[in-house]
């Protein structure tokens, strides 16, 4: 359930009603909006109906509210505007377009920064680069690791793009919150709880995917594993899920985007081309994504796919991305959006 604040009601009845949830064996949530305060109050207890009507006779509650869905902190009903994250200057869900752009696999020194050079001056806002890498067969390229974290790391010295890579357990976490902005969760570890509960416990940004088999709710559950450890600062990516087809890699679910938009309060970003598996359906797919609302796309990005280490087919060349931002900036304009700016531009 949800406690909503009278507006401007003081600190000290704030505080009253955490102090009633915590004595109760729950636990509270803020959300502090511009006129009235939001508190979550969310675990299992047989008193919770007493609770209830103790806190709704506070003073300064206004309203007392049961939460249906199963997920309560990531819901609309916990915090009714739009939440905007900040990487390092990047804001996801500010209602820009974010670009995040780069390889799937960190692969060489040369290779990463000639790469991160290259989309930030097409205008991408954000660096991905895979250090670790889950492989469907286990003689496929792995990655560099923390070899690959340090090239991130120089990259991000050299360009000012803020850096997203991906985590797979505890020990890497702690990897990549040394070396990176933001950490990714992947697909396949979407429902990884222990790791979830990890990456809430050290409140850093991350980037959360759906699972190719997941559900809508089963994503905002996962995010919700994060936040219920502290950790409001969430991106949900759509990346595709598994149909009976087979002419894609998996089918990118757009439907998402609107009902996500609708549910959560979170941003929601698309992955073009681990959804297509292919780099001639990068394009379209990207476009029709801004037009659905999407806050960002995640955009493979190699200097020379025939000899990427993983996933050459989907990785777009320098010059196709640099061709693709040129399309995407007028159709923003066109649906009232904008592509966000490299962070030098907005200091401008």
């Amino acid at each position: 359930m949800i406690v909503v604040m009278e507006p401007h009601a003081s600190r000290e009845q704030v505080n009253e009603i955490v102090r009633k949830i915590q004595a109760a064996g729950l636990g509270s949530h803020i959300s502090a909006g511009v006129e009235r305060t939001i508190i979550g109050v969310v675990g299992d207890s047989h008193t919770k109906e007493q609770l209830r009507q103790s806190l709704e006779a506070t003073p300064g509650v206004e309203k007392v509210v049961l939460i249906l869905q199963p997920f309560k902190l990531v819901s609309r009903d916990f915090k009714p505007e739009d939440s905007v994250i900040d990487v390092e200057g990047v804001r996801f869900g500010d209602g820009s377009v974010v670009v995040i752009a780069g390889p799937c696999s960190v692969e060489s020194r040369e290779q990463i920064i000639r790469t991160a050079r290259a989309v930030k001056g097409s205008g991408a806002v954000m660096l991905r680069g895979g250090a670790f890498k889950p492989r469907t067969s286990p003689y496929s390229f792995q990655g560099l690791e923390e070899e690959g974290l340090r090239y991130l790391a120089e990259a991000r010295a050299e360009t000012g793009l803020p850096v997203v890579t991906e985590a797979m357990d505890a020990a890497q976490l702690l990897l990549v919150i040394k070396y990176a902005d933001m950490v990714q969760i992947g697909a396949r570890n979407m429902q990884n709880y222990t790791l979830l509960r990890e990456v809430g416990r050290a409140r850093y940004p991350v980037l959360l995917k759906r699972g190719p088999s997941a559900t809508i709710q089963e994503l905002l559950l996962a995010a919700e594993y994060i936040m219920s450890e502290g950790n409001y600062n969430i991106v949900l990516c759509e990346r595709g899920i598994r149909s009976f087809d087979n002419y894609t890699r998996y089918t990118l679910d757009l439907s998402a985007v609107p009902v996500l938009k609708q549910l959560t309060h979170l941003p929601v970003i698309i992955d073009p081309s681990q959804a297509t598996g292919k780099a001639r359906y990068v394009p379209p797919l990207t476009k029709a994504a801004v037009a659905a609302g999407a806050d960002g796309l995640i955009i493979e990005v190699h200097p020379e796919p025939e000899k990427a280490l993983s996933d050459g087919p989907q990785q777009l060349t320098p010059d196709a991305f640099a061709h693709l931002m040129g399309d995407l900036t007028p159709l923003a304009a066109a649906l009232g959006r904008r592509l966000q700016a490299p962070a030098a531009m907005r200091a401008q």
